[in-house]
């Protein structure tokens, strides 16, 4: 029995081998832009503010809702971080979400020599460039529930995950914005607190999203030469596109996904995530300004700003798929309240029972087919 534990161990550790998360970690950190000018004084003040409205956002997403999960939310806490310990964080995320696909690309490889050295060599090059991406990620994300770390083996995370409310970037868009701080903070912890109250609602939806994880990773990752042979059509795609051109689809990135099988898992997940991300949307646009004074001008001001981002940036957005992400949350919140004009908000929660009540993506944009598939 012990070899057998000693030979998981030592299968998981070669599997994570792979990328170099430490590395990860040190080079989003090194690479991400500096963060607004603030006094040590100004920085606690806004670590113990975004704390606040982290706890008062959690009554007013339980009215909203209707999601008794909302009552306690001990098994997970909240954590005020910067870009660096965000990037960090979330190295220790993605290794639980990739184990299992690393582990598929490590037996992909049985009998195939590498050295030590060589190894070594290819998870540093991996991990710096998963962390040039972190570093850029790291100056957009206001805040992000990771339901995920807590599974890492020797995890000290909560068994039900960590909300992460990143200050520089909240500090960051409220001035950019000119709108009320306390207001926009509220607003922003509205949105993240509706994660973490939507995974304590569905305790299975955790496992359900690394299974999709899973499948999805697992297939782009287990077969390595279509991988690299694909990454040099879309690279040459790339070349050929000028900034200023948009990327079709969800990002160039995406563009690797070419059979059935791979095609279903990303149409589930981007079902998903449209689904959280848009159900997050609808309940903070939910406050009136007895709750947020400000919520419509800074509803209308967020939305704008898109508008001003750079050449440089809007390819990179493209590139990962970013902007596709900013479609979930249209496309998910206008499906969250065509179901709940419908069948009210109870019946929309019937959303969170099952995996099989999980809309698909043309559910997503026809909501009247969840409504016949739910008898609703």
């Amino acid at each position: 029995m012990d070899r057998m534990v000693s030979s998981a161990r030592e299968s998981s550790a070669g599997a994570q081998s792979l990328i170099n998360w430490d590395l990860a970690a040190a080079t989003a950190a090194r690479l991400a832009p500096p963060g607004p000018e603030l006094s040590a004084g100004e920085i606690g003040k806004a670590v113990e503010n975004l704390r606040f409205n982290a706890d008062i956002s959690v009554p007013h997403v339980h009215d909203i809702t209707g999601l008794d999960a909302a009552r306690d939310l001990r098994d997970s806490h909240v954590l005020v971080v910067d870009r660096a310990s965000w990037s960090k964080a979330n190295t220790q995320s993605f290794s639980v979400m990739l184990q299992p696909a690393l582990q598929k690309m490590l037996e992909s490889r049985s009998g195939v020599a590498m050295t030590p050295a060589a190894a070594a060599a290819s998870g540093a090059i991996t991990g710096t460039q998963l962390g040039a991406v972190l570093a850029f990620l790291s100056s957009k994300v206001l805040g992000q529930y990771d339901p995920f770390a807590a599974l890492a083996p020797d995890s000290t995370v909560p068994p039900g995950g960590r909300l992460l409310l990143v200050a520089p970037n909240i500090i960051s868009v409220e001035r950019e914005l000119n709108v009320h701080p306390d207001d926009f903070r509220l607003w922003v912890c509205l949105h993240e607190q509706t994660h973490r109250v939507q995974f304590a609602a569905a305790p299975w939806l955790r496992h359900h999203m690394l299974d999709e994880i899973e499948k999805l990773s697992g297939n782009l990752l287990g077969n390595m030469d279509s991988l690299v042979e694909r990454a040099g059509a879309v690279a040459k795609s790339l070349r050929d596109r000028t900034p200023t051109e948009k990327t079709p689809g969800r990002g160039a990135i995406l563009d690797l996904l070419q059979n059935p099988e791979e095609k279903a898992s990303l149409s589930h997940i981007t079902a998903v995530m449209s689904l959280l991300e848009g159900h997050a949307n609808v309940v903070m646009d939910a406050v009136d300004s007895s709750i947020v004074p400000s919520v419509k001008t800074i509803r209308q001001r967020f939305n704008d700003r898109g508008k001003d981002r750079g050449v440089v940036e809007k390819f990179i957005r493209n590139l990962l798929g970013l902007d596709a992400k900013m479609r979930q949350y249209t496309d998910g919140a206008k499906f969250v309240r065509e179901v709940v004009a419908v069948a009210g908000m109870d019946g929309f929660n019937r959303v969170w029972e099952s995996a099989e009540h999980l809309p698909t993506e043309e559910e997503i944009h026809n909501s009247r087919l969840w409504l016949e598939r739910m008898g609703l």
